[in-house]
């Protein structure tokens, strides 16, 4: 019995990562400099994911829709990420959003539909991430 959802399992997670790939939704267009902007935001962002997690995949495809560059850390095959996620973000759950605000420390937010609503107030320019210096436009 144990082989059997080993199987279900394995042969689940290729469906979930074919899914991915053949309905990953194309991106926003933007004029180059609310790019950059959104670019420079996304440069503090980090989510800890699983690659054939499906709610990892509804986040990623948040990020793609959105034109977002955030980078992903798979907790599941990098020992690395997956000590931060439960050490420093409570518990090894994912999705998991990193937010590093300037003062150095983090927020992490672990629900999908939270993490959707947040990236997309991001692309909105609802919510705007507050940037490092050294990442700032030079005025």
């Amino acid at each position: 019995m144990k082989y059997f959802w080993m199987t279900v399992r394995f042969v689940l997670a290729k469906m979930i990562l074919l899914a991915d790939f053949c309905y990953r939704p194309k991106g926003t267009k933007r004029t180059a400099e609310k790019q950059a902007d959104l670019d420079e935001q996304c440069q503090q962002l980090a989510l800890y994911q699983y690659a054939a997690c499906p709610f990892c995949v509804k986040v990623r495809w948040s990020m793609k829709r959105n034109n977002m560059k955030i980078k992903l850390c798979d907790a599941k095959r990098n020992e690395e990420f997956a000590y931060e996620l439960e050490n420093q973000g409570g518990k090894l759950k994912v999705p998991c959003l990193k937010i590093t605000h300037l003062d150095g420390s983090s927020q992490w937010m672990y629900e999908s539909k939270d993490i959707i609503a947040y990236l997309q107030n991001i692309a909105d320019g609802d919510t705007r991430i507050q940037l490092e210096p050294s990442l700032a436009k030079a005025s």
